[in-house]
């Protein structure tokens, strides 16, 4: 992309890649940003993917579930407004939304497709 490009959140497409939760995208060459609206209760499945993932929680609250170490202990991390969570490539992780979520998820490298897309299929 050798262009800067101007993006206004009111005027992109929204998609629904699962129950509870739209999310509208802006993708470059090298990362990519997501919008996320998450519902009450709503769920996403334990996943991983090659990107890092930056989570910015815009309000509301986040409950990761995350896979750390060697030994595949899953512990939870409350993730609240204000707050951001970095997640490295192939890290295992879900959430579940504590109450309605706006996220920034950033990730890097872009791809047109991430766990929620999986998951959202099945």
């Amino acid at each position: 992309m050798n262009t800067a490009t101007f993006h206004r959140w009111s005027d992109l497409p929204m998609d629904t890649p699962m129950p509870l939760l739209e999310r509208q995208r802006v993708i470059g060459d090298k990362m990519m940003i997501s919008r996320v609206f998450l519902k009450r209760g709503c769920v996403v499945p334990v996943h991983h993917h090659d990107n890092e993932q930056i989570s910015c929680i815009v309000s509301g609250t986040l409950r990761f579930h995350i896979q750390d170490g060697e030994n595949g202990a899953i512990r939870t991390q409350d993730v609240g407004a204000g707050e951001v969570l970095m997640l490295p490539s192939m890290v295992p992780h879900g959430a579940e939304a504590i109450e309605d979520c706006v996220v920034l998820d950033l990730f890097s490298p872009p791809s047109q497709t991430t766990g929620i897309d999986v998951h959202g299929k099945e």
